[in-house]
């Protein structure tokens, strides 16, 4: 699975924008978070890259960007959390466990 390292603040309008095309996926991830490792590695079991773009937003180093992704999509900030962006709107958000790799693939189907 290839991942696109989300580390800036133009790369959120570059989303907007893709996600007119396609779904735009984003990862929120912190390697304090066991649960972060668990899935992570779930998603790159599961998931294949021509069904959306994938991006990777490091919490540690880029918190700040995290609270941006946040105001921008209208969200609360959780930690792992995956939203699904499509139209220029986050369309499905998860955290946590409750992050299932079937269910975001499926509603990434559905707005594709």
């Amino acid at each position: 699975m290839h991942w696109i390292h989300l580390t800036g603040e133009e790369q959120l309008q570059h989303i907007v924008v893709k996600s007119q095309e396609k779904p735009q996926i984003i990862f929120k991830y912190s390697s304090l978070c066991l649960s972060s490792d668990i899935v992570l590695r779930k998603l790159q079991e599961k998931c294949c890259p021509e069904s959306a773009d994938f991006y990777f937003l490091d919490l540690l180093t880029y918190h700040s960007l995290s609270d941006k992704v946040a105001g921008l999509f209208h969200v609360h900030h959780e930690s792992p959390q995956v939203l699904l962006i499509s139209d220029g709107e986050c369309v499905y958000e998860e955290s946590h466990l409750a992050i299932n790799a079937a269910e975001l693939l499926a509603q990434a189907q559905l707005v594709s």
